[in-house]
């Protein structure tokens, strides 16, 4: 059986992955202003444009028709399986779409669920179902799809964030949440909690807020990867990484934000994906 992903443009995978597995994207558009860019931008382009540009930039979910075009190519062939992972449903109700268009296609072959994440722990999720996939060749589409579900109750994201501007302005965090006490230098931080943006604490300080973060990050599963995340804020990220010696206790996974989840959040923000422990 041979297996084919499918996500929506929220993920983020990091480049490896997706050059050594079947895993394709399905584009959400990008606009600022009047300019709509159908398949996004690339990151340089984007972070360029999201400092410098007088309007915040908006992202639409990808319709149904979107989704029919790529399962087209797959449509009830008895050696593929076709895993559609996706945004939670608290922040796109992208699911329905894709539930539609496999019902237009009268499609058989095919997986469609929420991650009930986004960006980088949604690419995570797909990153370690296909090494579980390589990991046992004849797994059948049962197999998989629990191993899905026990990796989606173990991935967490957690983030530091200078502003949450942008995630107020997108409507995926409340007013009340983001309200942030920037006089005093407060650090929010992020997570997604039962597959909803929440600002699980206002640190102040960056040293506070970075070792609130790493207090949840030792509670991780080392037998996976740590994957570390930014948008556009490498140099946060690696000082965060060997300040708290993590290379030294797992596997490092870099992922820099791609746009549209960089849209909600901004620039500058870093953390961690990790699995959780048993513990």
């Amino acid at each position: 059986m041979k297996y084919v992903f499918a996500a929506d443009a929220s993920v983020d995978v990091p480049k490896e992955f997706l050059d050594k597995y079947d895993i394709h994207i399905i584009p959400i558009e990008l606009r600022f202003g009047d300019e709509l860019f159908p398949e996004g931008l690339p990151n340089d382009e984007f972070y360029n444009r999201v400092t410098t540009s007088p309007v915040m930039p908006k992202t639409s979910m990808p319709n149904s028709y979107k989704f029919e075009q790529f399962y087209k190519d797959y449509l009830n062939k008895e050696d593929v399986f076709v895993i559609t992972l996706l945004i939670s449903m608290d922040m796109s109700p992208t699911k329905l779409q894709a539930q539609m268009a496999a019902e237009n296609l009268g499609m058989k072959n095919v997986f469609i669920d929420t991650t009930n994440v986004t960006t980088v722990a949604q690419g995570a999720i797909i990153c370690e179902l296909c090494k579980f996939i390589d990991k046992n060749p004849k797994a059948q589409p049962e197999e998989v799809i629990s191993e899905f579900y026990r990796l989606r109750d173990k991935v967490r994201l957690y983030a530091i964030f200078s502003d949450l501007k942008y995630l107020k302005a997108s409507g995926r965090l409340s007013a009340a949440s983001a309200v942030v006490g920037s006089m005093l230098k407060v650090k929010p931080i992020v997570s997604i909690v039962e597959g909803k943006v929440t600002n699980v604490a206002k640190v102040v300080g960056t040293p506070k807020a970075e070792q609130f973060v790493n207090e949840k990050v030792a509670l991780r599963d080392r037998s996976y990867p740590l994957y570390a995340i930014h948008s556009r804020n490498l140099p946060a990220l690696t000082s965060m990484v060997e300040k708290f010696g993590y290379e030294k206790e797992s596997q490092i996974i870099y992922d820099e934000l791609t746009y549209v989840m960089a849209t909600h959040v901004g620039p500058g923000v870093y953390g961690f994906v990790y699995f959780a422990g048993d513990n």
